[in-house]
């Protein structure tokens, strides 16, 4: 099983390192005009609040609007090849999210461009566990009482997700595969419709993230069972990990920014130093806080490795759990 874990505080410093470097791109006007953020996900989730605030920052920072442009669908692919065709000059940059390291694997010789190659890691802006909430009516109210109850009943218990091969997806078949049960996977097109079930009691559980869950604190018809985190979550107190009970239990929810293949890599540099500088900022680590969006401080380098472990984990877990789109 491939594993990562959460990047460490120790990079606060190299990102200092790279505010104070001088480099060829600082000394370029840079920018000159407004900045194309190509999202692939839709208006009012978590990528997208994630995507504004740091938007936002830069728009501040730099003296340049920095646009979001909304562009869902195709579980992130439609974005993706836009960016991966796009000028490699700056102007435009995809924000994308876990998907767009388990397409590789999930769309394996269909993507209609190369992950690795045409898109360019600049900056992790978002790494938080995933989260299993239960309807509060549900009978299992731990993990240990889910798993004997799954054990009882192979396959007559529902989760849901919001689609095939999404992490939420894939955190089910990893509890499926550690716990040897067989809980249902049902997908759905969006939250919101997964949530209304969930509420309802149509279905009983639902993988969702940290962000999600922590909007959910106050219902009454819903609790967060447990994350998928190695550590507690101080937003989520009292919620405990999967992995106390299945020990090394570890999936991520992950947010990024990347160039088209060709960038200038001294500018790429300095947009993970600016992006960097405005998660320091004192507003943005407040508003990140209350979202429970945990944002680790990283360089270019460590993004790179990032993506890199989780390809390799999600090409596992869609080849062990036989994950297709239909």
């Amino acid at each position: 099983m491939f594993r990562t874990r959460m990047l460490g505080r120790r990079t606060v410093v190299a990102a200092a390192a790279a505010l104070a470097a001088p480099t060829v791109a600082r000394a370029q006007a840079y920018p000159t005009r407004t900045v194309r953020v190509v999202n692939a996900y839709s208006p009012g989730g978590t990528a997208d609040v994630i995507c504004r605030i740091l938007c936002a920052g830069l728009t501040d920072r730099l003296g340049q609007s920095f646009a979001v442009d909304n562009k869902p669908g195709a579980a992130g692919t439609i974005a993706a090849q836009i960016v991966a065709r796009a000028p490699a000059d700056g102007y435009t940059l995809l924000y994308d999210a876990t998907a767009h390291s388990v397409n590789p694997s999930l769309f394996a010789g269909k993507l209609p461009y190369d992950t690795r190659k045409d898109l360019l890691p600049i900056f992790l802006s978002l790494q938080t566990p995933n989260t299993l909430t239960r309807n509060v009516k549900f009978e299992a109210k731990t993990i240990p009482e889910l798993i004997a109850l799954a054990k009882s009943k192979p396959g007559g218990l529902d989760c849901a997700s919001t689609g095939v091969g999404t992490v939420q997806h894939v955190s089910l078949e990893l509890l499926n595969q550690r716990a040897g049960i067989k809980i249902n996977h049902v997908p759905y097109k969006e939250v919101g419709a997964a949530r209304n079930d969930l509420f309802a009691g149509r279905i009983p559980l639902q993988f969702g993230n940290v962000p999600g869950s922590v909007s959910l604190r106050s219902a009454k018809e819903v609790t967060c069972m447990a994350h998928t985190g190695p550590r507690p979550i101080d937003v989520l107190p009292g919620v405990p990990g999967i992995a106390e009970v299945l020990p090394g239990f570890e999936t991520w929810e992950w947010n990024g920014v990347f160039a088209p293949a060709g960038t200038d890599a001294g500018l790429i540099t300095r947009l993970n130093a600016d992006m960097n500088a405005v998660y320091q900022l004192p507003a943005t680590k407040a508003r990140l806080a209350e979202l429970g969006a945990l944002a680790p401080a990283n360089t270019v380098a460590e993004f790179t490795a990032f993506r890199e472990t989780q390809i390799a984990f999600f090409a596992e877990m869609v080849k062990s759990a036989n994950i297709r789109i239909e």
